[in-house]
């Protein structure tokens, strides 16, 4: 055997062993990768974390117990607005586990609405979206000088008797309104959200404060 055909083998040889150990490890990242897959828990959707639909009842979002519905009678016009969660009139499952459910309810009266705000209301009282557009936190206070509902984390503040129109801070736009109506005096949804709620997922032009 000759030199040249000697080092022919050699190389080959070398070849060979490359490719086994490449395909070996290639095999071993893909089933790497299906273990793992197998072995990542699957995102469950349990009975409060359902996302809110028409006919669900509005019970309030503070207080421990038993969840109590939210009365036309119980909102006066001019008073801050009240949190609340759906809750399946079937089940009397309170929605609470997912924050994008979370709901913000106000009353104002009627002639302060505007018309396209009027029509998804019922008797002056105004549902919206309680997460602010902006970085997903809860709107949570309200300015009684300017009757609007204010978040806490950078100062978004939006004017609810006029489709919740952004007149102060960084929020891109405005938090979706609710549908609402009345069955047996409780306030009910009668819609979904008319909007995306939340922080969209091409905001990379939002900013912070």
């Amino acid at each position: 055997m000759d030199e040249r055909e000697i080092r022919l083998r050699t190389s080959r040889r070398r070849l060979f062993l490359k490719t086994a150990i490449g395909t070996g490890i290639g095999l071993s990242l893909v089933s790497a990768f299906y273990v793992g897959a197998s072995l990542r828990p699957k995102a469950e959707v349990t009975p409060e974390k359902e996302p809110l639909k028409p006919g669900d009842l509005l019970v309030y979002a503070q207080g421990g117990g038993e969840p109590k519905p939210i009365r036309l009678e119980d909102l006066k016009p001019g008073n801050p607005f009240v949190l609340a969660y759906p809750m399946d009139p079937k089940t009397k499952v309170v929605k609470s586990g997912e924050a994008k459910n979370t709901v913000l309810v106000a009353r104002y009266a009627p002639e302060e609405l505007a018309p396209e705000v009027a029509q998804h209301a019922v008797e002056g009282v105004v549902a919206y979206s309680a997460v602010c557009t902006h970085l997903g936190c809860i709107v949570s206070q309200w300015v009684a000088e300017k009757k609007a509902a204010l978040c806490p984390c950078h100062g978004g503040t939006f004017d609810l008797a006029q489709g919740a129109k952004v007149v102060a801070g960084p929020p891109p736009r405005s938090i979706p309104q609710l549908p609402l109506k009345v069955e047996g005096g409780v306030l009910v949804a009668a819609g979904e959200f008319l909007g995306d709620v939340g922080v969209k997922a091409d905001r990379g032009h939002c900013r912070t404060v």
